[in-house]
């Protein structure tokens, strides 16, 4: 059976609904608590399972705490589909915890309590292997430490994965790290921190200049996601602009998540990079019509019908 797998952070996720993201110092009043499964390596790994057809496994590999949020957060990966067999309760730590404000506009700001998605060392990615095998993808964030992340590259590189990192929260990378990626796939934001620059607004006339910047630090590929204006493809010998699809967004806290979910499924699928791309537009702009992050997961059938109908197959 095909697979893909997913290494990287489970969180349960502390949302609020605010009027305006509060300035330092300031108190803002609340509404509309709930607690969420979340986290990037497990909003993708939901995402996968939920978007892929019934000949796409999705493995997950990661930690969370002895305690009931780490039960919850399993069971809720397993609803969905995904094998947890490599993601292991320690009692060492507290599972991941994340708090989240969502502004009227959908805008968030979201600080992160790693926890137990710490534990997952450099030291134990050499028994990640026997996950990888046989896996056609394997995604990857940095919620988990990043000399872990790089260890896990190296070895699902290895085993025959095609890789995909995507690089939030963003620190610098070292190039070594970087060539053992096959698509990077930033933000604007991230996209500008990698590359020494400031934090700024890409324009579509100015994304092919960055992707390839990009492209020098390693990766084999870069996708550049853009928000709104959808996401710029580049190779080194193909360079696509795919248009976001029109939406009301409710809150973006997971649509990168689900974008890359979505990509690696349709790739998986042995998809051309222009569907491929198209489709993970489609499923991202679907989830930030909804409130949450595994909450906000599109469904196979909704991102086929909002694509016009026309089913992406394997």
């Amino acid at each position: 059976m095909t697979a893909i797998v997913v290494v990287g952070s489970l969180n349960m996720d502390f949302v609020v609904r605010v009027s305006h993201l509060p300035a330092p110092g300031e108190t803002v009043l609340g509404r509309d608590f709930q607690m969420i499964p979340g986290g990037k390596g497990a909003n993708q790994a939901a995402a996968a399972a939920r978007l892929a057809t019934d000949s796409l496994q999705v493995r997950m590999v990661g930690r969370v705490g002895y305690d009931t949020f780490g039960d919850h957060l399993k069971a809720s990966l397993s609803a969905a589909g995904v094998d947890v067999g490599a993601v292991h309760a320690m009692r060492s730590h507290a599972t991941g915890v994340a708090l989240i404000s969502v502004d009227a506009s959908g805008q968030n700001s979201i600080v992160v309590a790693p926890g137990a998605n710490h534990a997952l060392i450099a030291s134990e990615a050499e028994s990640m292997r026997s996950v990888f095998r046989g896996a056609r993808l394997a995604l990857f964030q940095l919620e988990s430490p990043v000399d872990t992340v790089a260890a896990a590259l190296r070895i699902a590189r290895e085993e025959g994965a095609r890789t995909m990192l995507d690089p939030a929260p963003a620190v610098p990378l070292p190039g070594e790290m970087l060539a053992n990626v096959d698509i990077l796939t930033p933000n604007e934001s991230e996209a500008s921190l990698l590359l020494g620059l400031p934090p700024q607004r890409v324009a579509i006339s100015n994304a092919p200049a960055l992707a390839r910047a990009l492209k020098e630090l390693g990766p084999a590929a870069v996708v550049l996601k853009l928000g709104d204006q959808g996401c710029f493809y580049s190779d080194g010998e193909m360079e696509i602009h795919a248009p976001a699809l029109s939406v009301v967004a409710q809150d973006t806290t997971a649509a990168g998540d689900v974008f890359n979910a979505a990509l690696a499924v349709a790739l998986a699928e042995d998809r051309p990079i222009q569907d491929a791309l198209r489709f993970a537009n489609a499923a991202a702009a679907i989830s930030v019509t909804r409130i949450g992050a595994q909450a906000s997961i599109p469904t196979r059938s909704e991102v086929d019908q909002r694509l016009g109908g026309a089913p992406i197959r394997s």
